[in-house]
């Protein structure tokens, strides 16, 4: 049985869920979310949501913590938000955004224009001598991650000079470089 699974999420004020035939959907003041839930009874008592198996088989017992971590995302997601912070490093690394389009600038011989997904807010700051930073804001934390991922694999950080896109707060492993 998973530990995180028989945890009971608790649901704030203002968020609405709502459970027919397999499908769960969370409404909050940020947005709606649906999900999916097979081989597992989602039940909801007294202001929170609770996941249960309905048999003892080990591939229930492996969807019991998932679905329980997703839901909780959700709930977390729609009350909260989820926000992913990208750190451009690099001499004439650039990013602007007009709108849902970003553009950066990544020391290539052409700029990258990123069509953000509209449930993903992007904002860009640009100060002078720091580096810029692409703040991506979203209810959905799986949409948040993937585009962060999406944006980081333009220019993955190295590990000499350690330039590239990274997330804010990241340590990265760095080498020394040639020795005399």
């Amino acid at each position: 049985m998973s530990r995180i699974g028989k945890s009971p999420i608790n649901i704030p004020a203002g968020v609405t869920v709502t459970i027919a035939e397999g499908v769960v959907t969370i409404k909050g003041k940020l947005g709606e979310l649906t999900q999916e839930v097979k081989d597992i009874a989602v039940k909801q008592e007294d202001g929170q949501l609770i996941v249960e198996t309905t048999a003892d088989t080990k591939d229930q017992n492996a969807k019991h913590g998932l679905y329980r971590a997703l839901l909780n995302n959700m709930v977390e997601g729609v009350s909260n938000g989820f926000t992913k912070e990208l750190e451009l490093v690099g001499v004439g690394y650039r990013a602007s955004n007009q709108g849902q389009k970003l553009d950066l600038a990544l020391g290539y011989s052409h700029n990258i224009v990123l069509e953000v997904a509209p449930e993903v807010k992007v904002e860009t700051v640009s100060e002078k001598g720091k580096n810029p930073i692409v703040k991506l804001t979203s209810h959905d934390k799986q949409l948040v991650g993937q585009v962060a991922a999406k944006i980081r694999s333009f220019r993955k950080p190295e590990p000499y000079k350690g330039k590239g896109i990274k997330f804010v707060g990241e340590v990265l492993r760095r080498k020394a470089g040639k020795s005399a």
